[in-house]
């Protein structure tokens, strides 16, 4: 089979690629559909972007690769298209937008474009023994037992990364850039939940609440999630990104509140009141029972003095844990760093050293906030590569 680019992983990045590249486009993946990450995220409705997408959202070994492609092709750029097609969407907190009805209508529209571009997609395909050629590369697809060699002048690999593996992440492509003598730097899961031992907040199961997680220099207020394995929610996720082994996080539980003049206001208003009822009235009771088990918050409001007042403040302001580890990639959304974007352009996606190989996508060492940035980096960089060939 002869074609012009072949493009590894039909996933965000490698359908919008294959929807503007031009030429005759081979697009293949093991999987039964195109697009599954995008099927599942965002609760079934796919944050696709985030109004307030830029550079400093986005973590790497060098924090100036992804500012290229994403000011050519911009959160403002995709919402254009799906509005183009119909699809209607809204904006939740801080800036993440949602499908109104669901996550398919993204896939269906970037089906539609692939089609309208004549590319030929190739399902539940396996891709074996890449080899570069005098005229491109080549490599063997492998269906039912059959197996066919393909040439192609371009190679663009947009398999993603190791995260969540049940849907058939592999490192795959680690695997070429190392063939082709590109660097990969570490890679770790990203955006994934908090493990701590013996259950230490099974208890609290389910209950949330809004909080500052901060690690590695690094703060997000969103909101906490207690599990049977440890703590996730938003804040917490953004923070593993910055998390590494054997550190401590910081919860603020009070990030929004003078928790210590609302206490000193509440003894004076209403001190026969027991402590915990009133600490109640800022945090879930559960999580104050939780508290109670190692803080003092025994007795009244009236029998607290401003010393105690302050005590307790200060140890809800900065709650040191030490997570025992990670999810890992079996729930991880991201895994963190990649393909060595100093091995590649920056405009283009393009190898620097060997002409013709491209990687776009999550493969490489740009990584995105919670909230619609990895998507958004898939469309971009997706486009440096297709607007290259074009």
């Amino acid at each position: 089979m002869q074609v012009d680019v072949a493009i590894i992983g039909a996933g965000a990045a490698g359908m919008m690629c294959a929807a503007y590249a031009p030429g005759r486009i081979l697009l293949v993946d093991h999987a039964r559909a195109p697009g599954e990450k995008i099927r599942i995220s965002g609760g079934g409705r796919c944050n696709f972007t985030n109004m307030h997408c830029g550079p400093p959202a986005f973590l790497s070994e060098n924090p100036h690769f992804a500012k290229s492609a994403l000011a050519r092709y911009t959160q403002w750029d995709f919402i254009d298209l799906i509005d183009q097609h119909g699809i209607a969407w809204h904006e939740k907190t801080l800036g993440q937008l949602f499908c109104d009805t669901s996550a398919k209508e993204i896939i269906a529209m970037l089906r539609g474009l692939m089609q309208e571009n004549g590319v030929d997609l190739r399902l539940q395909t396996q891709t074996q023994d890449f080899a570069k050629t005098v005229n491109g590369y080549e490599f063997n697809l492998v269906k039912d037992g059959q197996t066919t060699r393909v040439h192609c002048k371009t190679l663009v690999i947009a398999s993603g990364g190791k995260s969540i593996p049940k849907m058939g992440a592999t490192g795959l492509a680690y695997d070429i850039a190392r063939q082709f003598g590109l660097r990969v730097t570490e890679t770790r899961p990203a955006l994934v939940p908090f493990t701590f031992p013996e259950g230490r907040f099974a208890p609290l199961a389910g209950v949330a609440a809004p909080a500052r997680v901060t690690t590695g220099g690094t703060s997000f207020d969103e909101a906490v999630l207690f599990t049977h394995r440890g703590l996730s929610g938003p804040a917490v996720l953004q923070a593993s990104s910055y998390w590494r082994e054997g550190t401590a996080i910081d919860v603020n539980l009070m990030p929004d509140t003078n928790l210590f003049e609302a206490l000193k206001e509440k003894r004076s208003q209403s001190g026969a009141r027991k402590l915990t009822n009133e600490l109640s009235h800022f945090l879930p009771a559960r999580l104050v029972e939780t508290l109670a088990q190692t803080l003092d918050l025994s007795g009244n409001i009236a029998d607290q003095s401003d010393a105690k007042l302050a005590g307790i403040t200060g140890a809800l302001e900065k709650w040191t844990l030490h997570p025992s580890g990670t999810e890992g990639y079996r729930t991880a959304e991201v895994t963190l760093g990649g393909i060595d974007t100093d091995d590649l352009s920056s405009k283009t996606m393009e190898a620097k050293k060997v002409p013709g190989l491209f990687f776009i996508g999550e493969a490489v060492d740009v990584t995105g906030w919670l909230g619609g940035y990895n998507f958004q980096w898939a469309w971009s960089s997706a486009m440096a590569t297709a607007r290259a060939l074009a």
